[in-house]
């Protein structure tokens, strides 16, 4: 395990750090730490930063909510850039989009795919990729810690996600509520592929109600 005074700060004593979703791999924003701000993140286990057109500390959050709980953080081969894997409750950027990353200059087949997918598309996808992580189990997916971690953790997470959705509705706070309701669709396709159940059997559930 490597230490704080090992890493290589620039010439302001910065070091950049890349944000990123441990559960989906998305970069969530590019920002800056000092030797305070990344003991602060490891202490805490919750992102902090020097923001540069303030010249002080500050704590992802603090104001809007919207905290990062930090899993892991990693140096890179030259020692003079940090990663930081982290499970965000709710957007990263200040416009409230999810990630700071969202104008294309070019974009992937896949992306514009992906923008014309239906949600059944897109839950059915997301079902079929955590059923691969289930099976798979690579060592950096948050997907993979849910199911080591066993049923009663991935029961834990559907509960406090469900209790992050009614928060945001009863505060008829929209972007919230869809981030929220993104989480909990998530953790819930995680516990319908720890438990066996698949979209046909909830389907057919619904067709026998609807009858």
């Amino acid at each position: 395990m490597m230490k704080i005074e090992e890493l290589k700060f620039d010439e302001r004593g910065l070091i950049p750090a890349v944000v990123q979703d441990i559960r989906t791999q998305q970069v969530l924003t590019l920002a800056y730490m000092n030797s305070e701000s990344l003991r602060r993140t490891l202490e805490t286990r919750e992102s902090w930063f020097w923001s540069r057109s303030r010249g002080e500390l500050w704590h992802k959050g603090e104001t809007s909510g919207n905290t990062q709980r930090v899993v892991e953080v990693i140096a890179d081969c030259d020692n003079d850039a940090v990663t930081v894997l982290v499970e965000p409750n709710g957007p990263a950027c200040h416009t409230g989009a999810q990630s700071c990353f969202h104008h294309h200059l070019l974009a992937s087949d896949a992306a514009q795919k992906s923008a014309s997918l239906d949600l059944t598309e897109v839950l059915e996808g997301l079902y079929a990729l955590i059923a691969k992580r289930k099976e798979q189990r690579p060592p950096d997916s948050y997907t993979s810690y849910l199911f080591n971690e066993g049923l009663d953790k991935i029961l834990k997470k559907v509960g406090e996600e469900a209790t992050e959705t009614i928060v945001a509705a009863k505060n008829e706070d929209l972007e919230s509520l869809a981030n929220e309701s993104a989480d909990l669709l998530y953790h819930l396709l995680v516990l319908w592929v720890e438990q066996g159940l698949t979209f046909d059997d909830v389907r057919e559930t619904l067709l026998n109600r609807r009858k």
